[in-house]
């Protein structure tokens, strides 16, 4: 009789571990992607022209999701080359690395297919533009720290017997901080004379407003895996320093989309 006890109590609490272990699975979402577009240049501190071209952007992101919980973290890595024409032959080239992560609280509508997601991310950019024609001043660092509200949309259908999911995500800027120089100041000042002149300025969306979207559809291929097509459009531009800046980027994104879960070991 003992026995049997002690493996009834053994077997209920395996159960709790894996009850326990269900809850603490987490749904995956992994999306990597290349795109090819226009591109619009202007930074006032290199040359008072807007430079024309195209560029590259990579982007990677990743969700992670528990079992039960309406909490998405989301990581977004943006990567971007652009090279640019003004009049005269001047040319700019353009670089930028752009790295997101967040939380977003989620709401599932109409039997989930409509997710509706709310919450924020922090912008951390780094790039540079470089003016060929330029001989004193000829680069421009780019950097900034932003807080930035964000609101995606999700909704599930079926078309021609294929799982389809169509996507958008819109990010706005809400405070941060940016590196500039000032009107007339040169690098050598900054770095090699260490003369600070309001290098680090404050922004908000007033000074230095942005506009992030991103529109996909997915279509599924197999059961985890599904071809995703899209379109990415960074609006980015300041006016800080009596200077200003814009870089707006015109992406078409082709990419593949992996879904999975890990379930942690209850024993």
């Amino acid at each position: 009789m003992k026995s049997k006890l002690l493996l009834i109590a053994f077997l209920v609490h395996c159960t709790a571990l894996l009850a326990q272990s269900t809850d603490d699975a987490k749904l995956i979402t992994r999306s990597t992607h290349i795109g090819f577009g226009s591109t619009n240049i202007l930074d006032t501190y290199l040359s008072d022209e807007h430079f024309k071209g195209g560029g590259i952007t990579f982007l990677s992101t990743i969700e992670r999701q528990k079992t039960g919980r309406r909490w998405t973290t989301i990581m977004e890595h943006e990567a971007n080359i652009s090279s640019c024409k003004a009049r005269h032959t001047q040319q700019e080239l353009e670089g930028a690395y752009n790295f997101y992560w967040g939380k977003l609280y989620s709401w599932q509508l109409m039997d989930g297919d409509l997710r509706l997601q709310a919450g924020g991310l922090l912008n951390a950019s780094l790039g540079f533009i470089y003016n060929t024609s330029n001989g004193n001043n000829p680069a421009q660092a780019r950097a900034h720290l932003n807080l930035m509200p964000t609101g995606v949309a999700s909704y599930r259908f079926t078309l021609f017997k294929l799982q389809m999911v169509a996507r958008y995500e819109l990010s706005l800027p809400l405070c941060g901080v940016m590196f500039s120089p000032n009107y007339g100041q040169s690098y050598y000042e900054i770095f090699s004379r260490g003369n600070y002149d309001h290098n680090a300025v404050a922004t908000t969306m007033f000074n230095a407003p942005e506009w992030r979207n991103l529109l996909t559809l997915d279509a599924a291929i197999t059961r985890k895996l599904t071809l995703r097509v899209g379109y990415l459009g960074n609006i980015q531009q300041s006016k800080v320093n009596n200077l200003r800046q814009h870089v707006w980027t015109h992406r078409f994104l082709i990419g593949i989309t992996k879904r999975f879960s890990i379930t942690p070991h209850a024993l």
